[in-house]
């Protein structure tokens, strides 16, 4: 056993795979009492599920109840690997960890209309079961019971670990879908999704490329931005809509951009280039109108490692400082994972885990599932 988990202190797992599905986040977290990330991991999707994941999440591919069945479970399967693999690379011993937090892999997100719900799968029994660990899973159906959209849930993990006392902090997540969360001294916590992040960029990257993502902001980098087109892209209603507000891939996709925009009359470059402005202006847009008066945005998430689109924030933001969560203490690449442990751990402790002034819940609610490992 290693000497992670012979403190008393609590130790936790937090998992996720976000809109990108380019992997699945593992975080090994010790609260004693605060969030020390002990170690990580990156699960590979095998490519065939992958596909098959973001077909389904953009409602390219419909599932029977056996297809979603099966599925439900294959992908609980690979969470399971996730952690057995994160706890083998860091030499801690399961019986060690007190839960799991699965956030699973979101396939729809519908918060309008008479039945709103926000759908994630991965069968946490199968990872319970296969890891011999309490799961907490599900976190998103109680805030959704109570009115609320169910997400952005991070804005309260940052609110936790990155609030400045002092002065306005923006966190800015940059994955599939770019969030915000706006953290004042008060107290005070804004959240919301601002739009699309990586996600058109790295579908855009595939069918042209056959990549699944733009590696370095190269292909961007080419191309030359499209002011016209990228006008009637920002004109989306949803880009002006107040918070409380969330989307996903199955709004902001492939199919959204070509029923905008001729995208076969424009160099493939091109469309990369205004893309990446795209996700850099509807986010500053965003800022300039809920938080002006921010004093610092702290980069989060995959979108990090993408030169040109933190160079178009960074530019774009001026004077204000764009730093990476690094800075912080909090790893970008596994500020979410990190924050499902940390629900896990409010779970279990009977503490709500939503922040009702971002989903619009009708008030605090305990989120998550409870599925119990065997015990031997």
């Amino acid at each position: 056993m290693s000497d992670m988990s012979k403190s008393g202190a609590a130790l936790f797992v937090g998992l996720i795979s976000g809109t990108s599905a380019d992997g699945i986040d593992a975080a090994l977290c010790r609260f004693d009492p605060t969030l020390e990330l002990l170690a990580a991991h990156t699960h590979p999707w095998p490519d065939a599920l992958r596909q098959r994941i973001l077909a389904v999440a953009q409602g390219e591919q419909m599932l029977d109840l056996d297809q979603y069945g099966r599925l439900d479970v294959n992908i609980g399967a690979c969470f399971a690997d996730a952690v057995r693999g994160l706890l083998d690379s860091s030499g801690v011993n399961p019986d060690a960890v007190q839960a799991i937090g699965s956030h699973g892999q979101t396939i729809r997100h519908r918060i309008e209309g008479e039945h709103p719900f926000s759908l994630q799968i991965g069968d946490p029994s199968v990872i319970a079961e296969r890891t011999g660990i309490d799961t907490v899973a599900d976190f998103r159906r109680a805030d959704v019971a109570a009115g609320g959209q169910g997400a952005p849930l991070m804005p309260a993990f940052h609110a936790a670990v990155l609030r400045d006392p002092s002065r306005v902090r923006a966190v800015l997540n940059l994955g599939g879908i770019a969030n915000l969360s706006i953290l004042r001294p008060d107290g005070t916590v804004i959240g919301f999704d601002t739009g699309p992040a990586n996600g058109l960029m790295d579908a855009w990257c595939q069918l042209q490329r056959g990549e699944p993502f733009d590696r370095y902001g190269a292909f961007a980098s080419h191309g030359k931005i499209d002011e016209r087109v990228l006008r009637k892209l920002l004109a989306d209603p949803y880009f002006l809509r107040p918070a409380p507000k969330s989307t996903g891939r199955e709004y902001f996709h492939l199919e959204w951009l070509r029923g905008r925009v001729q995208v076969g009359a424009m160099k493939p470059e091109d469309v990369q280039a205004t893309l990446l402005a795209l996700s850099v202006r509807s986010i500053v847009q965003a800022l300039r109108r809920e938080a002006p008066d921010t004093y610092e945005v702290v980069v989060c998430g995959g979108g990090v490692h993408n030169p040109a689109l933190m160079q178009g924030l960074t530019e774009a933001l001026d004077p204000q400082p764009v730093v990476s969560s690094d800075l912080h203490g909090v790893p970008v690449d596994h500020v979410e994972a990190m924050g499902f442990a940390w629900l896990a751990m409010r779970r279990l402790a009977g503490l709500p885990g939503n922040l009702p002034a971002v989903t619009g819940a009708a008030g605090p609610r305990l989120l998550g599932s409870l599925h119990a490992a065997p015990r031997h």
